[in-house]
């Protein structure tokens, strides 16, 4: 508004309340300026959503991989533990002929008559090996004369032989065994016997290495 010659004029256009409001002119709306990420990082934008992805996969991945590395190692150390690795646990056949073996080679060694120990020492030099040979070869010397001596018959029965351990060549057995020893002219006698076996099988025969009385 001016006052020209005591007349009062009025400019419309410097009287608008808006224009003169220096308030109203610091309201106006302004120009948005570009959007910037903040420091916190709650708008990464993809690129940095795709580089976490792969992060996690990898972090994941060398998880997996660790997992799995002990898994292995676990089921190793069970497939590898003695209960595991004994066949007469699981090999009813394997098990069944070496028992039946052993069996057969004990009742011929261990039983002969006055005219038939040569045959009895021909058979444990077949069927026995190692330290039990050694063992019966230093023995049967003194049975084969108290045999001769004495008119002795001896005839060995195995009751009962079982498999405590087998492996794919070596085997433990306990093995129940009842002698009968006659000498001409009295009556017999029966002993119960119960020995520790341990066979080898070499050239597809389970051979006894050595003999341990119990």
């Amino acid at each position: 508004m001016r006052v020209r010659g005591g007349a009062t004029v009025v400019n419309s256009a410097t009287e608008d309340p808006v224009a003169e409001d220096p308030v109203a002119g610091a309201t106006s709306e302004e120009p948005a300026g570009p959007v910037t990420p903040d420091a916190t990082g709650d708008d990464p934008g993809p690129g940095a959503g795709r580089r976490r992805l792969r992060l996690v996969a990898g972090v994941l991945v060398v998880a997996l991989l660790a997992a799995g590395g002990g898994l292995f190692a676990m089921g190793r150390q069970l497939r590898d533990t003695p209960a595991t690795s004994n066949k007469a646990l699981t090999d009813s056949e394997a098990t069944t002929r070496v028992a039946g073996d052993v069996t057969n080679a004990l009742g011929k060694v261990f039983s002969y008559s006055p005219s038939a120990t040569a045959v009895t020492k021909e058979s444990a030099k077949q069927l026995l090996a190692g330290k039990a040979l050694q063992q019966y070869a230093a023995l049967f010397g003194q049975v084969e004369k108290q045999a001769a001596d004495q008119k002795l018959t001896l005839t060995t029965h195995v009751v009962r032989a079982g498999v405590t351990r087998l492996t794919h060549d070596s085997a433990h057995l306990l093995v129940f065994l009842d002698q009968v020893y006659e000498r001409r002219g009295k009556a017999a006698s029966t002993a119960a016997a119960q020995l520790s076996v341990t066979a080898q099988l070499r050239d597809g025969r389970w051979t006894i290495v050595e003999i341990t009385s119990r």
